[in-house]
């Protein structure tokens, strides 16, 4: 006998409207997109056809069949260990900044390869650019202080034609640069983003990675195991996401004159007084703090400009 199933809402109306995944996931198509993702869909205590979110092997194929299916994506891979991003929230800060460029242009979104973006850790998986192209087709240069993450992502432009000329990857040499080493002289972009390092350590890390599978897999576990992956780089940094921040804000008043928009997303709430802060000694002209709701989790992007 199934459990008391639950009802879920037809539409996840907290993700942006032009969101491709506010619907359930129809795990019968995307198996017919990408077989491989079959032996790892099962009927869960529900009676809802599902996959084990506990597995990341099951994550990264799941993952696969999105890319596929909604973006034509048909070769995409990560090294073993290695980030496997939630693909609807990483879609979501794609749109969301999208609208904020398009205020610009009477409230018409902005599209084609003359808006040109700036992925400050695109990480192996490339998945900002991806969407980007995919959805708007703007132009992305992504850089990254760890070589293997550039060379995944290189690949990946390789394996898929239509990416070619559309993302570039720089390797930033200097971990404690941001902007310095990448941008060019001359160089102008129209937004930067990024998603920093969430905890302050290893040790927070693997504690916050505890308390996500308890919740996912409702039972005492003691050996973390990343479901979505990640490396030391892509999880943590010295002093934690406020600190990473504040130091991205301080060298982005170096480059006022190269960028539009610089942003970021913000996971802790409690980190947004120190951002306000670190904007306003560096005199920004104007602040932008855009909400963006991923389950029963509100994450907001802020974005920040030195131009009048």
């Amino acid at each position: 006998m199934p459990a008391f199933k639950k009802e879920h809402p037809l539409i996840k109306t907290e993700l942006h409207p032009r969101n491709k995944h506010r619907k359930r996931y129809d795990f019968g198509l995307l198996c017919e997109v990408s077989p491989d993702l079959a032996q790892y869909v099962s009927v869960n205590k529900y009676n809802d056809a599902s996959i084990d979110f506990f597995n990341p092997e099951a994550v990264k194929m799941l993952n696969k069949a999105l890319l596929k299916n909604y973006y034509g994506v048909n070769h995409w891979d990560i090294p073993v260990g290695y980030l496997c991003p939630p693909i609807p929230g990483r879609a979501d800060y794609i749109h969301h900044i999208a609208d904020l460029l398009g205020k610009s242009n009477r409230g018409n979104t902005l599209t084609g390869s003359a808006i040109k973006v700036l992925d400050i850790g695109v990480g192996a998986n490339c998945i900002y650019p991806i969407i980007g192209v995919k959805e708007y087709g703007w132009h992305f240069i992504g850089s990254d202080i760890d070589t293997i993450s550039v060379d995944s992502a290189n690949s990946l432009i390789e394996l898929n034609p239509e990416l070619k000329g559309t993302i570039e990857i720089r390797l930033q040499n200097n971990p404690k640069h941001f902007f310095e080493g990448i941008i060019q002289t001359g160089e102008q972009f129209d937004l930067t983003i990024c998603n920093p390092p969430f905890h302050a350590s290893l040790a927070e890390a693997q504690s916050g990675t505890l308390r996500k599978l308890r919740n996912l897999n409702q039972k005492k576990i003691k050996t973390p195991v990343l479901n979505f992956g990640g490396q030391n780089s892509e999880l943590w940094c010295e002093g934690g996401e406020a600190v990473f921040i504040g130091k991205m804000i301080k060298e982005s008043k170096q480059f006022a004159e190269s960028c539009i928009w610089f942003s970021t997303l913000v996971s802790k709430e409690s980190n947004l007084k120190q951002v306000y802060f670190d904007l306003k000694k560096v005199e920004v002209t104007e602040v932008k703090t855009l909400e963006m709701g991923q389950g029963n989790k509100i994450s907001r992007i802020v974005a920040w400009t030195f131009k009048q």
